[in-house]
């Protein structure tokens, strides 16, 4: 939340992910007053950015929602499935605390519904990247693309400061993304800032490089179908099911991996890859000859996409070798679960986990390889292989995060570290000091900055 000339602007409105009592309670409570907020900016639509949009303008929010076109289209399929999941999951906890009848309980409400969800897009609206706009007093807003997801941006306010008749540049990074991940382009470089806000996320690690996970994933998937086993893969709706069917789908061209069918088991991916399909301007050049040679990035042969629940609930009685995409990407909800519940006992399967995993969740514990995981209430043995390309990551890791920052002209006066866990936050506030000299705070939640 930004105070300028008297104007409040909020940067993102995501939801809080992580066990569900503490989840349940950070999502309903913004620490400040939606009704004073005068002009929200969002980065990009991953919910935990996005995710609270509704629930903040169910609380009075009534300004403009500004964001790329892209990130506009992916929140209309997104926000609706969010709130379509919560009106379920508050359905089927109530259903469950009214059969215990020696209990008082509270009926519970869902943060939003996926009514309130359609109703918040009407305060959506879009700017290109690099198309500066005046949104406030003093505040001119413009959009450079992040490299993290479809439609992603860094946020550079440039700023006439009325209490001391200053000019300042505040840059958030958003998320920051990669160079060389599929389909997307690259992050793009700023040229300084005065004050940055920047994310951690992998601010004490280091990526494979993606070549490397394409050669690693071509490798899982033949030796997988060599010993009759299927493989199955938790992945994020929107963002790295596109990747991984752009992926799959160059291998098959090249001949790099056997014939077997393929399906994205998720109708939020299914939505969300037509979203992508209407956004080739977001496109890499790589991605871009794709499209010319195939015509189809995200479409092929032995691929299917999957919406009806009785065709997902086919597959768990498909014993041919085969390629099985679903979401939640952490393996906590959706019909990701069944397929592991199904497969997760048979030590001819592969799990291939590709992005990062939340404590606490299903996948953290299969990144964990612990012999006994809890799936829809009753106990499997964990009998299927279980590996981890980390390459797909849409975060920057740590060397990638200090080159970002490397590249600045001039470097912020003041720092703040957001997004992160306070590992790799203060590993990464350590060494932005050490190599940049910079003056870096790892934000903390309800404290304060002032004059900056």
């Amino acid at each position: 939340l930004l105070e300028v000339n008297g104007t409040k602007i909020l940067l993102d409105c995501g939801l809080f992910q992580g066990r569900r009592e503490e989840s349940a309670q950070r999502n309903r409570k913004f620490g400040f007053d939606p009704q004073e907020i005068d002009v929200m900016i969002l980065s990009h639509a991953h919910i935990d950015h996005s995710g609270a949009i509704p629930s903040l303008i169910k609380q009075g929010f009534s300004g403009d929602i500004i964001c790329t076109s892209a990130t506009r289209d992916l929140c209309a399929t997104m926000l609706p499935d969010s709130g379509y999941i919560q009106e379920r999951d508050v359905e089927y906890l109530n259903k469950r605390n009214a059969r215990r009848k020696d209990q008082v309980f509270e009926v519970l409400e869902p943060l939003y519904t996926h009514a309130d969800a359609l109703a918040s897009l009407e305060y959506f609206t879009t700017r290109n990247y690099h198309r500066p706009s005046k949104i406030a007093d003093g505040v001119t807003l413009t959009f450079y693309d992040a490299g993290h997801m479809l439609g992603s941006a860094i946020v550079v306010l440039d700023i006439d400061d009325r209490d001391d008749g200053t000019s300042k540049r505040l840059v958030f990074s958003g998320d920051l993304g990669r160079a060389d991940i599929p389909i997307i382009r690259d992050p793009e470089y700023i040229d300084g800032a005065d004050i940055l806000i920047m994310e951690s996320t992998y601010g004490d690690k280091l990526h494979e490089a993606v070549v490397d996970s394409e050669k690693k994933l071509e490798k899982i998937i033949v030796n997988t179908y060599k010993r009759g086993g299927s493989i199955v893969m938790p992945a994020f709706a929107v963002g790295r099911t596109q990747q991984l069917v752009y992926t799959l789908h160059k291998l098959s061209l090249q001949g790099d991996i056997p014939s077997m069918p393929i399906y994205v088991d998720s109708p939020l991916a299914v939505d969300t890859t037509a979203v992508f399909a209407l956004h080739p301007e977001c496109y890499d050049e790589e991605a871009r000859e794709f499209l010319q040679d195939t015509r189809n990035v995200f479409g092929f042969d032995d691929l299917t996409y999957i919406r009806r629940v009785e065709d997902s609930k086919r597959l768990n009685h498909d014993t041919r070798p085969s390629i099985i995409i679903s979401a939640s990407g952490m393996a906590e909800f959706g019909r990701i679960v069944h397929h592991l519940a199904h497969r997760i006992d048979d030590k001819r399967n592969t799990v291939l986990i590709t992005g990062w995993q939340a404590p606490h969740t299903l996948g953290r514990r299969l990144v964990e390889k612990v012999d006994t995981v809890r799936i829809l209430g009753e106990e499997y043995p964990r009998l299927a292989d279980v590996e981890v390309l980390n390459g797909f990551s849409g975060h920057a890791d740590r060397d990638e995060l200090l080159d970002w920052v490397g590249h600045m002209n001039y470097k912020p006066k003041r720092t703040f570290l957001v997004h992160g866990e306070p590992e790799p936050a203060t590993a990464l506030k350590q060494s932005l000091e050490q190599q940049f000299n910079m003056v870096v705070d790892v934000a903390v939640e309800g404290i304060p900055y002032q004059n900056l």
